[in-house]
Parts: structure tokens; C-alpha cells; sequence
């Protein structure tokens, strides 16, 4: 079942439906409506190595239909998105938590009461909206791909966030973006929940964990040339964090090939209870590493900043990039369990490589094998090697290694049918290391 989130913005929902079936008859709505229905098989095993207990090892079935419409007719335009998603559960291992198994459920799938996987799990997420000129206001499920709240898509369900936004294109090659979340579906759960950072949950049996059901977020995208585009954000999560954002991406033809520039900065501060010691004292702490002592202990302060270079030719495509963290705590974004994406360029299949202090080269090569006449077919590897990871007994290291595997059929009967093979090496001197397998089959079957 579904939770119920009852909240002000509730009512405006409602009031959004009753002005939009008054004109759902008005030319454009059905229209303009599109709907499909995706099938995605997905097996995962996250194999711990070296004695870090049961692999987990799971397998399902996701069934994603989706609805959307378009807007009415006239100077204000009213539409209605909705989407329905469930996943089956098609294996898995045997009760959390139970001594001597080998596999351990959770990853995928929801836990039931005695620790075993559930049979299946869905929702039902309807989203508003409401078109004024080229501004798009939007109000129920979202799924935001910003540098400062980024959803995740990494198991079988897709992480849904609960707000509002509102999309502006008014202005030429600007791009403005507003809103407030206030709960996130997290990738394996029906329930939806508040938000968190890493530090801010499981801290101890003699703390409870702090979440937030206010998290603000603002910015632009602006192109003033072809090639180039300037990035500003802003978020904030209520009594967590405060953080900035500025990037730069530009793209240079060359005498043979191109070359991107990525570069991208944060600023991350502490917002309220997180910023006085009182409040840190009673849970609304962030992880990292201080020093004993240190009065400041547990509170948001760090920045980072990266640049990757990507060279392009024909086929090919290789990129070396550097990402540096300073400051006593962890890099922040929202992670309530298991969370969603950070915007950054160490975002690898296992690991993120967000620890205080830590600076880490990065380096990939992928090829399109349509250069060879084989459409469909792409193939890269990924590998990120992170050091000077402030702990107590020194400097940590850890390093993770990626291959990846896409295939999509280009015609026939199963025409636009996907094929995915992942599979990610992490090593590391301060946690226990892991190999980890994703298998993914996706088609997506037009309705309307």
C-alpha cells in the first residue's frame, strides 16, 4: 500500500484537479497526450569480498506505465501527468539479518516484517500542472535531474520525489527552475519518506535519526553561445545544509575531433539545527571526520570542485578528469537509505567518492560501434582512483573499476528492445570491498 502524505499542498492539488476536469473535453489535452508502458527486467549481485558478510543477490520484474497529457487550451493551460509503477519479485535471498546465510535481501526490494523480501511493491504517483506562456508549473511525483537534487534510477523502481516546481524558458537560452521537495520514494519502498544526508540517520541506538519535509532548490541553465553553457543552483534542506553551485560546460570543434570542458563547483554550509552544537548534540549531524574535540564536530562545511576533459572522435571518446573535497565533512546531497544521485563526476555503479578531504583522478574511454557499421552497440570503461581520505589512522585510499555493455535492437519485431551489462570492481583499505553485478533488459511499448 501506498502512504498518504496529507499536507496545505494536498489541497491545492485537489483544487488543480477540480479547475482540470472542468476542461479536460478542451482541444489539446487528449491530444497532445502521450502514453507507454515499459518492461524492465533487472538482476543484481553485490558480491562482498574479503569476509563482509552475505552478497546481496536479487532479481525482478518492473512495470512502469505512464501517462501524460497536454495542457488545454487557452492563456492558461492545465494537464495531468500520472504514473504507475510496480516491481515483481522474481528471486532474492533469505531473511535479513539471519545468521549464516549467504544472500541477504533489501537492495531491490522491500523488507516484510520477518526480514524477507516482499512479493512486489508499487505506487501510484499522479503529478498537475499548469502551463502559463512558456512557465510550467508542476505539483505531485517528480523526478529532477538538477546538479543540486539529481533521482536516482540505479535498481529496479526509480527514486520519485514529492513538490512542486515551476520550469521558466521565457528569456532565449535561459532556462529557470524552481521548487521544494518535501518527500522522496525511495528506490526499493511503496512508502514515501522524508529527507536526510549521510549522518543525519542510523547514527547510534542513544540518538534518533533527523530528517527534513523542506527541501529548496533554485537555478538557471544559460547558453549565451552554441557551444557554451553556465550553470547556477542553489538548495537547501532545511536544518541540514545550505549549498551553491556554479558550472561551465563548452564544447570545442578541433582541427580532428572536439573536446568538452566540464567544470563544476559547490559550497556547501550548515542551515539551522545543523549549525549550533545543541542541535548536532540531538542527531541533525552530518558524517566526515573532525579531529576529538573539535567543536564543530558533525557540522556541514566543505567544497568541491572538479574538471573532466572529454576528447570526441568518430567512434571514440576519452576523458580524464580530477575532483578534490575540502573541508572536516563529507560532501552533501539528499540520502535518505539509499538516496539519489550527487551531480558529480565520481558518481561510479558502487561508489561516490564523497569523503572529507578526498581527491580523485578519473578516467574513462567509451566507443560507439556504429563507427563499424554495428548501430545500437556501445561499450566503455570507467575507472576512479581516490586518495587522502582524512581518517584517524591516516590516509585512506580506495579505487573502483567499471565496464559497461548496451545493446538496443534496431529493428524487426523487437525493434528498440535494450540490453545492459554492468559490472563494477571497488577496492578500498578502510571498508570492505566489492564486486558488483547489473543485468538489465528494457522495451518500451507505445499505448497513445
Amino acid at each position: 500500500m501506498v502512504r498518504t502524505v496529507k499536507s496545505k499542498k494536498t489541497v491545492l492539488g485537489g483544487l488543480g484537479l477540480a479547475l482540470l476536469t472542468q476542461q479536460v473535453g478542451a482541444a489539446g489535452f487528449f491530444e497532445d497526450s502521450k502514453a507507454d508502458l515499459t518492461l524492465k527486467n533487472f538482476y543484481i549481485n553485490q558480491d562482498q569480498r574479503h569476509g563482509g558478510g552475505a552478497r546481496a543477490e536479487e532479481w525482478g520484474q518492473g512495470f512502469f506505465l505512464r501517462y501524460q497529457s497536454g495542457f488545454t487550451q487557452g492563456l492558461v493551460g492545465f494537464g495531468l501527468d500520472a504514473e504507475m509503477l510496480y516491481g515483481l519479485r522474481l528471486d532474492s535471498g533469505g531473511r535479513a539479518g539471519k545468521a549464516g546465510i549467504t544472500r541477504t535481501p533489501g537492495t531491490m526490494f522491500p523488507l516484510d516484517h520477518d526480514g524477507s523480501a516482499e512479493n512486489g511493491f508499487g505506487r501510484l504517483i499522479p503529478t498537475v500542472k499548469m502551463r502559463i506562456s512558456e512557465t510550467i508549473f508542476q505539483y505531485g511525483g517528480l523526478t529532477p535531474k538538477l546538479p543540486v537534487v539529481n533521482s536516482n534510477d540505479g535498481r529496479l523502481l526509480p527514486q520519485t520525489f514529492l513538490g512542486g516546481q515551476v520550469t521558466s524558458k521565457e528569456i532565449k537560452d535561459l532556462t529557470m527552475v524552481a521548487g521544494k521537495l518535501e518527500r522522496s520514494y525511495e528506490r526499493n519502498s511503496s512508502n514515501s519518506e522524508p529527507l536526510s544526508i549521510g549522518g543525519g540517520y542510523n547514527n547510534s541506538a542513544s540518538l534518533k535519526d533527523r530528517y527534513s519535509n523542506e527541501f529548496y532548490y533554485a537555478g538557471f541553465d544559460y547558453k549565451p553561445m552554441k557551444d557554451l553553457t553556465v550553470r547556477y543552483y542553489f538548495g537547501q534542506l532545511k536544518d541540514f545544509y545550505d549549498q551553491h553551485f556554479v558550472g561551465l560546460v563548452h564544447k570545442m570543434s578541433l582541427p580532428v575531433g572536439s573536446l568538452t570542458t566540464d567544470l563544476r563547483y559547490f559550497n556547501n554550509d550548515s542551515d539551522g539545527e545543523n549549525s549550533s552544537k545543541s542541535g548536532r548534540a540531538e542527531g541533525w549531524r552530518s558524517a566526515g571526520y573532525w579531529s576529538a574535540g573539535d567543536p564543530d564536530q558533525y557540522e556541514v562545511d566543505s567544497s568541491l570542485w572538479s574538471a573532466m576533459f572529454t576528447y570526441a572522435l568518430g567512434g571514440h571518446s576519452a576523458s580524464l578528469g580530477f575532483q578534490k573535497i575540502t573541508g572536516d565533512s563529507d560532501f552533501v546531497y539528499l540520502l535518505k537509505g539509499q538516496g539519489s544521485s550527487p551531480f558529480i563526476i565520481t558518481d561510479m555503479q558502487s561508489q561516490k567518492f564523497t569523503n572529507a578531504g578526498q581527491q580523485t583522478w578519473v578516467a574513462k574511454y567509451g566507443y560507439d560501434f556504429a563507427s563499424l557499421g554495428v548501430p545500437g552497440l556501445k561499450a566503455s570503461v570507467a575507472h576512479a582512483k581516490g586518495r587522502e581520505i582524512d581518517a584517524a589512522d591516516g590516509n585512506n585510499k580506495e579505487w573502483e573499476t567499471d565496464y559497461r555493455v548496451d545493446y538496443v535492437i534496431q529493428s524487426g519485431y523487437l525493434k528498440g528492445l535494450g540490453l545492459t551489462a554492468r559490472h563494477a570492481m571497488f577496492r578500498s583499505n578502510d571498508t570492505t570491498d566489492r564486486d558488483e553485478t547489473r543485468l538489465l533488459v528494457n522495451y518500451t511499448i507505445p499505448l497513445l
